[in-house]
């Protein structure tokens, strides 16, 4: 590596050297999720079919018009994606602190993303 590349080296280590935890978990979310592929949740545009990744940081278990609905919070670094299953009550390996891809379309709901239903498929656990 040339002597260009060293100042955005030390530039990239004087950052994470005096970056929050948070900061840094974020970035690596967002540089992780655009090497796979996947659009960043912040970019998401409502009725836009897309695939995102990164990592699961609530589910909850929240009725909708009467009809049970599996809620989970999908955090990228870049933004949260509010990913529902309607009519499940839970769903095996759905749960905090896991990866997930999910492709589908997204809508708004009070001005927050939604996607009802996704196509998706689990990260492999970190505990497995």
């Amino acid at each position: 590596m040339g002597a260009s590349g060293k100042p955005g080296m030390l530039r990239r280590a004087i950052e994470r050297l005096t970056s929050s935890d948070e900061e840094i978990e974020a970035e690596e979310l967002r540089t992780s999720c655009t090497r796979r592929g996947s659009q960043l949740i912040a970019r998401c545009g409502d009725r836009e079919q897309v695939t995102v990744d990164g990592a699961l940081r609530t589910v909850t278990l929240r009725p909708r018009a009467g009809v049970p609905a599996l809620e989970a919070e999908l955090y990228d670094g870049s933004g949260t994606l509010h990913v529902v299953w309607l009519g499940r009550r839970r769903i095996p390996g759905i749960a905090p602190g896991r990866g997930m891809r999910a492709t589908g379309r997204v809508s708004m709901d009070d001005g927050r993303p939604v996607m009802f239903n996704p196509i998706y498929e689990l990260h492999p656990s970190a505990h497995a």
